[in-house]
Parts: C-alpha cells; structure tokens; sequence
C-alpha cells in the first residue's frame, strides 16, 4: 500500500497540481479582470517558492542517480514535464486573455511598440533620470568574469558584436530591485486608458544606450532560482545568530531554475545554462516577461473598482460585544471566530484590553508567522513597559519569515521580554496566547487558540477557525504547555488539548480506527476532515482501511494529497475534494462521528508527517453542541455540496471541477459556492 501512495500521488506533483487549480482562477469569467491578474501573479510566486524549496532533492536525484519512492530521476522528469506545462499556460492567460482583456476595459501594460510620441518622451526622460544611473553593464572578460547571480533577481544578457573584438562578446545587466517593476504612465498622456509600463520593457528599449559603439546582436531577460532552503542545525549555541549568518547566503543557493525570454536565442541559453551547471530540462522559455509575480503590482496601482472584488469588510462576531470586556463575556461562555467572514480585531482587541488591565499579570504568546503588521508587537512592547510578565515563543525557522521573526525577538528582548525558540528539533506551529489575571485571591486564565496565523493582513484572506475561551481545563493545560516550551520538562496528561508531537497523531489514528470498527460492525460511522494537506502515509493508510470497513470519508484537501481514492475495495467511500477560490482555505478541523457520539476537533497542524512528529501544535476539542454545528454547517456542510469552487480528485490522481463531472453524470444542482454563502451569511 505504501508503494501505491508514494508513486501515484506524489507530494511534489500534488503540490504542482494544486497550482494548477489556483490558475484557473485567472481564466474565472466570474472573476473580476484584476483578480484573475492577482491568482495569475499568485501561482507565479507560489512557483517561485516551490522551485526555491522542492527542486533542489529531486535535481540532485537526477544527476547522483538516487532512486527512491520520492525522489528519482523519473519522478523529477515527471515535476519538469509539469512544471513546464503550467508556466506555458500561466503565459498563454496572461498574453492572450487577460491582458487582451484588461485593454479593451482601459487597463494597458503599453509596450515600446505601442507607446505614442507623447509617451516614449515620458519613458524616455524617465529611463535617463532614474532608471539608467542604477545601470552598471559588466562586459565578460579575464577581468571580468561572470557576475555573482542572486536568486532571483532579474537581469539581462547582451551579445554584442564589437568593431575592435574578432568574435562576439556578453554583458550582464542587471534590473535594480530598488526600482518599481511597473510604473503608471500620467493621466495626460493617455486617452481615456490607464497606461502602466514595466521596467524591463523600458530597459529593453534602451539598451543601446548603454552600449556605445557596439552592435546589439541579441538579448534576453535571464533570471535564476536558487535552492533557499536554510541548513542550520537546532543544537548550534545561539540559533538566533546561525540563523542571521545562513541568511546571508541564501540568495547564492544551488542553482534549479533559470528562465528567459522565448526569443534568446541557443547560444545565449547554453552559456547560461553552462554558467549555472543547470540541465537543458530545467530551462524554462516563457513567451512574456520573466517573472510575473512582481506584475502583482498592476493590480494594486490599477483603479478601476468594476475590475476588482466588492470591498468585503468582516463582521464582528455576533457572539461578541464589541462595546464589553472580552474577560467579562468570556466567564459567559467561549466564543468561536470564523475568519475572514468575522474579524480578526476582536483577538487584537482582547490583547488590547490584557495590555491595559492592571490586573493582568502576564501574557504568552506564540509567533509563527507575524506579517508586516506591528500591532501586536506594539502591544506586547506595551505590555513590558507597562510591568507585566511577557513571554513570546517565536519560531525563528518559519520558512521565509526567518528574518522578520529576528526583528521580532530582538525587538521585544531589547525591552526586557522573555524570547525562547522553542524546542531543538521542533519548530513551534501551534498558535495560542494565555493571559493571567489576578481576580480576588486567585488568577484566572484567559485564552485563544487559532487555526492560523497571528498576521492581521492574511486574517483578512486565509479561512481560519479562533477561539477565545477561560475553560479551567483547556487554559491550565496552555500553560502546561508553554512551561514545556520554554523548560522542556515533561508535559502532564492531558485532558483536552491534543498535543503534536505527543498524542496528535496517535489520537487522530485510534478516532480512525474506532471509526472503521464500528462501521464493521454495522453501526454509523463517517469521518470528516478538512486540512490544508494530506500527505502522512500513516494516517493515509488508516484511512484507506476504515473505508474498506464501511466508514464514509469525506475529505476537503486545498492542497497536497497522496491518498489514491482509486485504491481496489474502497467502492468510492473516500471522496477528496479541493476548494479553491477567493479567500484562502486554511482551517482544519477535524470530525469524528460513530454510532451518533461526535468527537470533534480544531487544530494547528496538518495531516502531514512533520505536522505530526517534528512540530509542536495544538488540537483543542468542540464539546458544545451549538458550536459543533456551527463548525459542522460552515466548515463542512457548504464545502461538500460546494460545486462552484470545488475540485474533485479522480481515481487517476488528477482533479476535475465538480461542475464538469456533474454535467458528465447529467446532475442538475443549484450553483453554490461555500465562500460566496458565507460572505452573505447574516451575523
């Protein structure tokens, strides 16, 4: 079983294909023009990351000859002959339909060719004030040898022919990162259109400039992607400063990716590839200008509100009074936000009030993924200064975010706060903050647990699942749990909190297994389960075998699943499912129901291996039967009869639009979207 899992739905080609899935929102006639630009720049940054981090295993599988079930030189071909299939759509959208699109609607991205008198003036004044000063050609030679490339920063490459020079020679020229990749052209040069320009197209117009006395033959952008997976070992004796020290030399990773424009020609691409010690499968040719992620910010300058979503403002949750004190209401009962269709402010305002209550004592946080966002690390800098006890369990090895969580610690140790990183070998992913106040003669413990981030911006995009709570249980046992993050004394039993890596994954694999037995013995059992990825063979297998028990199985997966629902003798028990649309599915919850008992849990991880056994997170239980049916009718419900924004994944390990497959089955169903039915839910 295991051979079938690793082979047919491998993580890397799943992760590639959820791409896939993401990108079809940028062909979404429903969707407004400039978000369908948004998910197109989306997919290419996503690309961007899965090359800097999954590439560069399966590119030294080809060249060494490793042979595994995860890594060999044909699952690398199989990742290349994806990957290239997906940028080849990703520019067919955006040259073909969206921009076409965006111009007929007065939005144009003008090309030198296409740009009046008036405006090549402007480009051209804008080109020698304050482009061509940050433009340093390096011609190659003995003195000069081939420039230090960071990853993924934009250049151009020029071959030139020179009347002093028997054969022709290259420069390098590289596109400065301080300087706007696009650039909105003046209302007056333009007739009832918003004209933007891009860097590169004004470069390329220019290049000759920079060149005096010597003959352009040809050029391209160029751009390579570089391995950015940081090695740092957790037992060196300051992590903090290992960290800074890899930091610096991420952007000269190894080389797995070099793209260029489709035009440069195979001298210019071999030497390239040559200079990156790079196989001809990882050049990547694209009929556009390379790196769509940076356009991203068309969308942002663009001010056309038909071409974008309707402002959505959250609502506050209805279970909350925003005019109360949260400490007051939460004796009361516990109350469950539902991001974004509720806001985020109401877990900044609690924070807020702990800040400025003289009886609170102390505050603990987690920091996985913080964003640009300072409140909250205003708030605890407040809460230092105003004489309580602050400790922030950052997590310093948060891909991507290692630099700003840096900031963060040094930010709150600089005023006196308590900064642990956690665990040696662990990264801490549970998001949870206590407050301690002093009520009487005792201290009562106040409490939220989150699905996702303590980041305001992405609150307002990702779909996650708060809980604000003062259960005696549930809080005593949080702090249990900071007391062994920051001392890595044992953890007690616990009553309520499931902890990874302790007891999440076995408990997740026995509810599995009771689920299976029951439906053996023919009583009612289902499983439901929505997570970002499904990617653990364990938890894969035990699922596969409650199935064949008679278990139903319900999974929404937004994103990687290794689970074949194909599999002999699961007679369609198990069905996948992914939604992708708007807002971003990040919460995972996780329901268990046999013989008419339900066991239902919120959690931090996912159903993948280093969620489980190499992460610290929380699962908290739903024991109120309200709260259960909200969770079930807004997390579950929606998501499975969903048949706008849901993609099924078929036996073959590809997904289809459930609408399609319905047409095919001559299904007739009312058009519903669980996003859009949440967005119009009364609050």
């Amino acid at each position: 079983m295991k051979k079938i899992i690793s082979t047919l739905l491998n993580r890397d080609l799943s992760i590639l294909s959820f791409n896939e899935r993401v990108l079809s929102l940028a062909q979404r006639e429903d969707y407004p023009l400039l978000e369908r630009l948004r998910f197109l720049c989306i997919v290419a940054s996503n690309l961007d990351e899965f090359f800097e981090v999954r590439m560069a295993p399966q590119l030294e599988a080809l060249e060494n000859g490793i042979n595994n079930s995860h890594i060999n030189a044909e699952i690398y071909e199989s990742i290349s002959q994806k990957a290239h299939g997906l940028v080849k759509t990703q520019y067919h959208i955006f040259e073909n339909e969206l921009m076409p699109a965006l111009e007929k609607q007065g939005v144009s991205l003008v090309s030198s060719h296409l740009r009046t008198p008036e405006q090549k003036k402007w480009v051209a004044r804008y080109f020698q004030t304050d482009v061509k000063p940050l433009l340093l050609p390096i011609a190659l030679d003995p003195s000069h040898p081939f420039p230090q490339v960071a990853n993924k920063a934009l250049h151009f490459i020029v071959q030139l022919e020179n009347k002093t020079k028997s054969s022709p020679s290259i420069a390098i020229v590289r596109v400065p990162r301080v300087l706007p990749r696009v650039t909105k052209l003046p209302s007056r040069l333009n007739k009832k259109q918003q004209c933007f320009v891009s860097l590169t197209s004004i470069i390329r117009a220019y290049l000759p400039d920079l060149f005096h006395g010597a003959k352009i033959i040809n050029f391209s952008q160029f751009r390579v992607t570089r391995n950015s997976d940081l090695d740092v070992e957790d037992d060196v004796s300051n992590l903090r400063k290992a960290l800074r020290e890899e930091l610096a030399f991420r952007p000269y990773g190894e080389p797995v990716r070099l793209e260029v424009t489709i035009d440069c020609n195979d001298e210019l691409s071999n030497f390239l590839l040559k200079q990156f010690d790079l196989p001809i499968s990882a050049l990547y040719k694209v009929n556009g200008p390379v790196n769509l992620g940076r356009l991203i910010q068309l969308p942002d300058l663009a001010t056309d509100a038909k071409l974008a979503f309707p402002t959505f403002t959250p609502a506050w949750p209805k279970a909350l009074s925003a005019n109360k004190s949260i400490f007051a209401q939460l004796k009361k009962r516990d109350i469950l936000i539902h991001q974004p269709f509720e806001s985020f402010e109401a877990v900044i305002q609690l924070l807020q009030e702990a800040v400025y209550d003289p009886d609170v004592l102390a505050i603990h946080q987690t920091i996985y993924r913080a964003g640009s966002d300072a409140r909250i690390l205003n708030l605890l800098q407040e809460a230092v200064q105003r004489g309580k006890e602050v400790l922030v369990v950052v997590e310093l090895k948060a891909r991507f975010d290692e630099e700003a969580n840096i900031n963060w610690a040094e930010a709150l140790e600089s005023i006196g706060a308590q900064v642990v990183y956690g665990i040696v070998g662990l990264k801490t992913h549970a998001k949870m903050m206590l407050i301690m106040r002093r009520e009487g003669r005792s201290i009562t413990r106040y409490a939220h647990v989150s699905t996702g981030n303590y980041n305001p911006k992405t609150a307002k995009l990702y779909t996650d699942l708060s809980m604000l709570t003062s259960d005696l249980t549930m809080t005593r046992e949080l702090e249990h749990l900071f007391r062994h993050l920051t001392s890595e004394l044992p953890l007690p039993k616990m009553r309520k909190l499931l902890a990874a890596p302790f007891t999440l994954h076995s408990t997740m694999l026995r509810y599995i297994n009771a689920a299976g037995n029951a439906a053996s013995r023919g009583l009612s059992a289902s499983i439901m389960i929505k997570t970002n990825s499904l990617t653990d063979e364990t938890l894969v297998m035990a699922l596969m075998k409650a199935a064949k028990k008679g278990a139903s199985i319900d999974l929404i997966v937004r994103s990687a699943c290794i689970l074949p629902p194909g599999a002999k003798d699961l007679q369609n028990r198990i069905r996948v499912r992914s939604i992708v649309g708007r807002f971003l599915e990040h919460s995972r919850a996780f329901y268990f129901e046999t013989d008419g008992k339900v066991k239902l849990w919120l959690a931090s991880a996912d159903w993948m291996t280093r969620n489980m056994l190499k992460r610290v997170e929380i699962a908290w239980p739903i024991t109120d039967e309200a709260m259960q049916k909200r969770v079930v009718d807004e997390c579950f419900t929606p998501y499975l009869n969903d048949n706008i924004d849901a993609w099924a994944l078929k036996n073959d390990g590809s997904y289809q639009l459930v609408s399609q497959l319905q047409a095919e089955q001559g299904i007739s169903t009312n058009a519903i979207s669980a996003q859009t039915l949440l967005l119009q839910k009364d609050r």
